[in-house]
């Protein structure tokens, strides 16, 4: 597993691909509470699960003050279609060489079907109107991870 991120610590910036190809940077969202999430793969049913649960809280999420983005590894052709398929409102982020899920302890040893492989691990960071970092969740389950977000942030 990469270093897993702190609290109190400045989030690394980065700028990926959009679903539509678009270049988007954590520095775009200055001034504002982020919630970015690393999910392994779209449209799978853990993953689906989560994007959904995002989508249906996103109002309340943004009404408190946060913003959301979603991160994996699937090429920005798959995000959009995902997108499409399941009606995703907020923006999600292609890291085709896991650079960025590495820089935030998002990439490492998890178990898949019994055997033990390098990959993302589905990981949640909360960073601060500045960029820093307010709360890490590593390893969570997709099923009521965003309840029990809310619920962590007071929401």
């Amino acid at each position: 597993m990469t270093q897993k991120l702190l609290a109190g610590t400045q989030a690394p910036d980065f700028a990926l691909l959009n679903s539509e190809g678009h270049k988007v940077s954590l520095s775009d969202y200055r001034g504002r509470n982020v919630i970015v999430y690393f999910y392994p793969k779209a449209a799978t049913p853990g993953c689906t699960t989560e994007a959904c649960d995002f989508r249906d809280n996103l109002a309340s999420l943004q009404s408190s003050g946060y913003e959301v983005l979603g991160i994996s590894p699937d090429a920005p052709e798959k995000l959009a279609a995902f997108t499409d398929d399941f009606g995703l409102t907020f923006p999600l982020l292609s890291d085709e060489h896991h650079a960025v899920a590495q820089a935030y302890g998002a990439w490492g040893e998890k178990i898949v079907n019994g055997e033990v492989v390098d990959g993302l691990v589905r990981s949640t960071v909360v960073l601060d109107a500045e960029g820093k970092v307010t709360l890490t969740q590593y390893q969570i389950q997709a099923q009521g991870h965003v309840a029990a977000l809310k619920a962590e942030l007071g929401i």
